[in-house]
């Protein structure tokens, strides 16, 4: 099934398209944008969200012509749209990313968090693309083995809900994998006039790429400006930690989001003053560390999950370590986003 813009299922009565006047591509709403909607607390909204794959210029920007060799159902009109049109951007200097937004959340102010909690994720389209470029990536030098983009193309089994992925000569073989549909970018606007490029994470959020962050997580985000004017973007089928050929099975999603805000005070006392965004599941609470340098974002990562242990728990800082060292996974969220992303994943059921 092929999603298009207002057509199919819609989860909310509040509907935001990925039409030209909604989007940022390539980077990141400021304190100067204006809001495309603006909420409530507690409020949800059905989000259309857009790949980058088959948009982009060292692809054709033309998202027909590029997946007309796969024998695809159809190509969302709202990529050929924004592909087609005059939307200033310089290829190469600000990012690939479409995100969709912002979003003001009334009554949310600085010092306040802004949780954003992923209630549904449905695919637009039923099939992706992954894709690798030269200078980018975990092997820079080495990959990819050939002159320009190296975009590989995955189609999704309708009866198991698998991702299927065929190479050797002839495509005669397939490795089938999971798909997991989560939203590479959720983030809130920065102070200022400059909106921030879309490809490093920050305290913002932004492009932080955790794949954990599927329907039913929460990430929680320190509100920046007022009314929080937030985003979401890079829409993901799966991902495996580290995310190492630079992108993921990236393909576009219909997004629902709730939105609600934590008084400053109990941010305070439930998370600290956070350096980096916080997640949490059913199973889980993941801290987050950034840095350039992944040795730096590890060590983030272990003072934030410190922190964290500390204020929900009332940990001392020993004991905290301790207990990390011995039952916590210190994943690689993404190494090719120039900032690299670490996660921990703290057992909540260890604590009941």
């Amino acid at each position: 099934m092929i999603l298009q813009p207002g057509s199919g299922p819609l989860a909310s009565t509040r509907y935001l398209p990925s039409t030209g006047e909604n989007v940022r591509w390539g980077r990141l709403p400021c304190a100067a944008d204006r809001p495309v909607l603006t909420i409530d607390p507690g409020d949800q909204v059905t989000i259309d969200t857009l790949s980058h794959e088959g948009i982009l210029e060292d692809q054709g920007r033309d998202p027909r012509a590029f997946f007309e060799p796969y024998d695809v159902p159809g190509v969302l009109d709202d990529a050929v749209a924004l592909a087609a049109s005059d939307y200033a951007r310089t290829f190469g200097v600000d990012g690939p990313h479409v995100v969709t937004g912002p979003i003001a959340v009334r009554g949310a102010e600085p010092g306040d968090l802004l949780a954003m909690t992923l209630v549904e994720a449905l695919p637009r389209v039923p099939y992706g693309v992954v894709s690798n470029r030269h200078g980018k990536g975990a092997l820079p030098g080495e990959f990819p083995r050939g002159d320009g983009v190296f975009s590989v193309f995955a189609s999704v089994d309708e009866q198991t809900g698998c991702g299927v992925m065929a190479y050797g000569p002839g495509d005669e073989r397939t490795v089938t994998f999971p798909l997991a549909p989560f939203l590479g970018i959720m983030g809130v606007a920065t102070p200022g006039p400059e909106r921030l490029h879309t490809v490093p994470p920050g305290r913002h959020g932004g492009n932080i790429d955790i794949r954990l962050l599927t329907a039913g997580a929460t990430l929680y985000l320190p509100v920046q400006v007022p009314g929080a004017l937030a985003y979401v973007g890079d829409p993901h089928f799966a991902q495996g930690d580290g995310e190492v050929a630079l992108t993921a099975l990236e393909a576009s999603l219909r997004a629902t989001v709730r939105f609600d805000v934590i008084a400053a005070e109990e941010a305070a006392a439930r998370f600290g003053d956070l350096a980096a965004p916080v997640a949490e599941t059913c199973d889980y609470l993941i801290p987050t560390g950034l840095d350039e340098d992944l040795d730096l974002a590890v060590q983030n990562c272990v003072r934030a999950a410190i922190g964290l242990l500390t204020l929900r728990y009332g940990m001392d800082a020993g004991h905290a370590y301790a207990y990390l060292s011995a039952a916590t996974d210190f994943d690689i969220s993404q190494v090719v986003d120039v900032v690299k992303g670490v996660h921990a994943r703290i057992r909540k059921a260890d604590f009941a």
